[in-house]
């Protein structure tokens, strides 16, 4: 691999690419560069611009695979549930902030990486290569079916009872609500669009809250709504988008752009109605099982192999939607050696360690 700058320098050029686009919360940037230095699986979860920067030098093979719709930043808590138009609890890939045309290996790579750094940290039982096989081996079956959603009603009973554990209560999760602290000001634009997308006559409480939430979008505006309506709670939240780092910063003549609407609309899944992109914010609602799951609100006694399985079935619901990717991933995948997806997760994890070992010793 050449060498690439450090990642002191490499996350200094990302924040001023990112300063230069959207009003930073620095106390959410603060926040951001404690949980990079506390945990591995952590940095890794906020560091896409960085991972965008390594793979392509680390694994330029890869980078000549075909081209998708891609996903970016997935990981092993890039994935929630939400309900669609008629109710059904459906699971997913939970956001699409870095969507952008790039090699189908990266996401792969990036999600098997992410179970490899988890079962180090003891957090995935589930060992680096059993892991990147159940990954690879739901990613060709989706591709083979064309892709098929994940919803939770009849059928994936095993899934809908892994993610409706106790740790996605409501009354909890609307408890830690109530002690979120009032935004001081909401540009009225943001105000406009978090009124519209509430339901009509949802007045009754109603405030914006600042909700301290993901890692990779971290230090970005994000203003959370939340007010009574006929008996219960209601939420939405507009999060300010900007462009892919994908390209950053390896290409500046390419248009910049999001393609959060796009992939959402293209991939294989019963969407979200709620969910809607107006300008540079994404509008959607939050709710306790409207919202991305995290390792530790699983069940302790879970099939790992299995939920790996479908993630990587995930992927390929969104890698289907590009035209003509399921014939041309599928002449690449056959070409490739047995083991590239787990030789690739090593060079990742051993490039992705490093990187925080040095973070980590920024405060010391």
């Amino acid at each position: 691999m050449r060498s690439v700058r450090s990642i002191d320098v490499a996350t200094l050029a990302y924040e001023r690419w990112m300063a230069a686009r959207c009003q930073i919360d620095r106390a959410d940037l603060a926040a951001k560069h404690a949980a990079m230095e506390a945990d591995e699986f952590a940095f890794l979860r906020a560091t896409f611009y960085r991972w965008a920067e390594l793979f392509q030098t680390a694994c330029a093979d890869l980078t000549r695979a075909p081209r998708v719709l891609g996903v970016g930043d997935v990981h092993l808590e890039n994935f929630g549930t939400w309900r669609d138009a008629e109710g059904r609890l459906v699971w997913g890939v939970n956001d699409f902030d870095e969507a952008c045309p790039i090699p189908y290996t990266n996401d792969l790579v990036r999600l098997a990486s992410s179970a490899w750094i988890a079962s180090n940290a003891d957090r995935l039982s589930l060992r680096s290569n059993a892991a990147c096989s159940s990954i690879l081996d739901g990613y060709k079956e989706g591709l083979a079916a064309g892709g098929s959603p994940f919803v939770l009603s009849e059928r994936n009973r095993w899934l809908r009872d892994a993610v409706t554990s106790g740790f996605r209560d409501p009354a909890g999760y609307w408890g830690k609500f109530a002690l979120l602290p009032d935004v001081e000001r909401t540009p009225p634009q943001v105000m406009k669009l978090l009124r519209e997308a509430m339901p009509q006559g949802a007045e009754e409480g109603f405030r914006v809250v600042h909700r301290r939430a993901g890692l990779g979008s971290l230090g970005r505006p994000r203003y959370t709504a939340i007010a009574q309506w006929k008996g219960g709670n209601v939420s939405r939240e507009a999060k300010s988008i900007l462009p892919s780092v994908w390209r950053f910063p390896q290409d500046r003549n390419v248009a910049e752009r999001s393609y959060y609407r796009e992939i959402a609309d293209l991939a294989a899944r019963a969407p979200d109605p709620f969910l809607d992109v107006r300008s540079d914010w994404l509008i959607r609602r939050i709710s306790p099982y409207c919202s991305r799951i995290e390792l530790r609100q699983l069940p302790r006694k879970r099939d790992e192999a299995r939920l790996l399985f479908a993630m990587g079935w995930e992927l390929a619901n969104v890698h289907v939607g590009a035209r003509g990717a399921r014939a041309r991933i599928g002449v690449d995948l056959d070409r490739r050696k047995a083991k590239w997806l787990s030789n690739a997760a090593e060079i990742m994890v051993d490039a992705t360690h490093r990187d925080w070992k040095a973070w980590a010793k920024r405060s010391r």
